[in-house]
């Protein structure tokens, strides 16, 4: 019996001991893995620790690196300016994500309605940012969702659009963006100095446009302050252009022309008017410069979009809280001139400014 009992134990032990052994001859206990460290003492440590001691702390979490972001994007209006300001903004975070940024174009053609079912269609579908592009894209996005992040561009002041009274320079909301707002002050300047002889200043723009009616506010005031009479003559959309301008010219030695989407769309119209009748155009921007004016005060939107696309990125891969970011503006301005209406109206222009390119 003793040898039988012997004989058992022995067997009852050689079965504990293979069934702690793995393949490799190693113990384990539980989840803890059982190594031999030098000088043969015994350390035990976690799973996870030991997941831990193997990877870089740096190394990315592979779900996050394969995230795709989808962006809407509403344009109010196809034209120059915002057509640049809008490849900018796709051109940053195409560098910087590669094939992992996905864009939903969407163009308003400038109807304020169009912009409010884009931006609803842009909350429905959950994309994890929207750019407004211009002052009624951003008004009905915000109006659609107060969660996603927003971002403006070529929105000349935020204040204005988002009726902000204790402006700081940030919204305090799930919006932020670039502001395309020209020193003012430089533009009634910059028509001083090309005709400090003139007396009437027509202030032309859209009455749909509260930046347009900002801007117009700030040089009138300006213009006045120098001695000039000035006079607003405003259309509700692009259907009355043609009857306000033609009346703007009669009445007006120059005409001033804000950062206008409405009248960037139809500076042909414009031109078609004040160039026969011979009077001279100052432009808020470029893209209504380069149609029908003889001289601009501008910025380059295409750097306007790409900084707002720098500001993205910030926002989608860094985490960056979109209420607190501040409102950035273009880092430079550049007095422009269009070559051949200026000479079509016999103006020349002083040094320091540079033709606009011709395409």
């Amino acid at each position: 019996m003793k040898k039988l009992a012997a004989l058992v134990m022995a067997f009852t032990m050689t079965a504990m001991t293979l069934a702690g052994c793995g393949n490799d001859g190693t113990s384990q206990s539980g989840s803890g893995t059982q190594e031999t460290a030098p000088g043969g003492a015994s350390t035990e440590s976690s799973a996870v620790d030991v997941q831990e001691s193997t990877v870089p702390a740096e190394t990315t979490d592979p779900a996050a690196e394969d995230e795709v972001y989808n962006i809407g994007i509403c344009q109010l209006v196809q034209h120059d300016a915002l057509d640049a300001a809008t490849k900018g903004f796709q051109d940053a975070l195409t560098e910087k994500l590669g094939d992992k940024v996905v864009f939903d174009y969407q163009n308003a053609s400038g109807d304020s309605a169009t912009c409010a079912t884009i931006a609803n269609q842009f909350v429905s579908a959950d994309v994890d940012l929207i750019l407004a592009n211009a002052t009624a894209p951003l008004q009905a996005s915000a109006a659609a969702t107060n969660e996603i992040p927003i971002l403006g561009t070529s929105i000349t002041d935020y204040a204005t659009a988002l009726e902000i009274d204790d402006w700081t320079g940030v919204t305090g909301v799930n919006i932020s963006g670039t502001s395309d707002l020209a020193p003012l002050s430089e533009q009634a300047a910059m028509l001083n100095e090309l005709f400090p002889d003139a007396a009437n200043v027509g202030l032309l723009y859209c009455s749909a446009e509260p930046n347009s009616a900002y801007q117009v506010g700030i040089v009138k005031e300006a213009l006045e302050g120098m001695g000039y009479t000035c006079k607003e003559y405003t259309f509700a959309d692009s259907n009355d252009i043609s009857a306000v301008v033609t009346t703007a010219a009669a009445e007006s030695d120059v005409i001033y022309i804000p950062t206008d989407n409405t009248a960037a769309s139809a500076t042909e119209v414009i031109n078609n008017v004040c160039l026969p009748a011979g009077v001279p155009i100052i432009a808020g921007e470029e893209g209504i410069c380069k149609g029908c004016g003889v001289a601009t005060l501008s910025i380059d939107y295409y750097d306007l979009g790409y900084k707002t696309g720098e500001m993205a990125y910030e926002i989608l891969v860094n985490g960056a809280d979109v209420s607190s970011m501040p409102i950035e503006f273009a880092p430079q301005v550049t007095k422009k001139y269009n070559a051949a209406i200026c000479e079509e109206l016999n103006i020349t222009i002083p040094d320091g400014y540079e033709a606009i390119a011709e395409e």
